[in-house]
């Protein structure tokens, strides 16, 4: 368990105080993040620990096609199939150090060695790299939200490591309100892409063009469930022709 679970145990967070008191936890909370979405593919990660929370740490980077390396020097089964078909390499030992790092874009600390835990927090930081020390918000610079993905459509919901548990009741209440027909709704306006951005000159053109759609009536989504994919392809070509008489009026 992260040392600051325990009452009275050394702190081992950027506060060095004599005993833990919690203080780095609370003041997560009040830390704004910048919310991004990191193209990973082909990037080298390395995730450190092979336990269920490794697991489930591979697959995420498996699911964005990251070149992922597994240290540990036992894994759980999932794991050791993932590295005996090609999937991740497996390096079957104890985290070494700074020289695990190099050339690494993102490295997850899933272990339970508080000790470990710190030494792949400092020696990332020391090299400006991501680095996620699993449940131990004040040894990351950057947080996993929860996920709902579905096609190309991806909604992170994040707690600032207050509460997993809330977030994966948001994520599974998220879930069943935006899925399939919103990601399909995605596919199709991005075929549409490729003419606003030949035809309408400016940023704002294609932003009315594209919101006329997503907003307009009949609602997309609606056509999407009820199987009329057809009354939607009419209703971009009817907007295509208005954006282009709106350009040459």
């Amino acid at each position: 368990m992260p040392a600051q679970a325990y009452a009275g145990k050394e702190c081992v967070c950027q506060y060095r105080k004599p005993v833990c008191d919690q203080t780095c936890v609370r003041d997560m909370l009040e830390t704004p993040f910048y919310i991004a979405c990191l193209k990973l593919t082909g990037r080298r990660c390395v995730v450190v620990g092979g336990g269920e929370v490794g697991l489930e740490k591979v697959e995420g980077l498996l699911a964005c096609d990251a070149d992922v390396t597994l240290i540990a020097p036992f894994a759980v089964q999932p794991l050791e199939q993932m590295a005996a078909e090609g999937s991740v390499r497996w390096e079957r030992r104890e985290y070494a150090g700074r020289q695990d790092l190099e050339g690494v874009f993102m490295v997850i600390a899933a272990t339970d060695d508080t000790d470990v835990n710190i030494r792949i927090f400092d020696e990332a930081e020391e090299r400006a790299m991501l680095v996620n020390v699993v449940d131990v918000p004040p040894l990351c610079n950057f947080i996993l939200p929860a996920i709902v993905r579905s096609g190309p459509l991806a909604i992170a919901i994040s707690t600032a490591g207050a509460s997993p548990a809330l977030a994966k009741r948001m994520k599974n209440e998220i879930a069943g309100l935006y899925g399939e027909d919103h990601a399909r709704l995605a596919v199709i306006l991005n075929e549409a892409r490729g003419w606003a951005k030949a035809t309408l000159p400016t940023y704002q053109d294609r932003k009315v063009f594209f919101e006329g759609i997503v907003n307009g009536d009949p609602d997309p989504i609606v056509l999407i469930g009820g199987d009329r994919e057809p009354e939607l392809f009419d209703l971009i070509e009817e907007a295509k022709r208005e954006a282009e008489a709106a350009l040459a009026a």
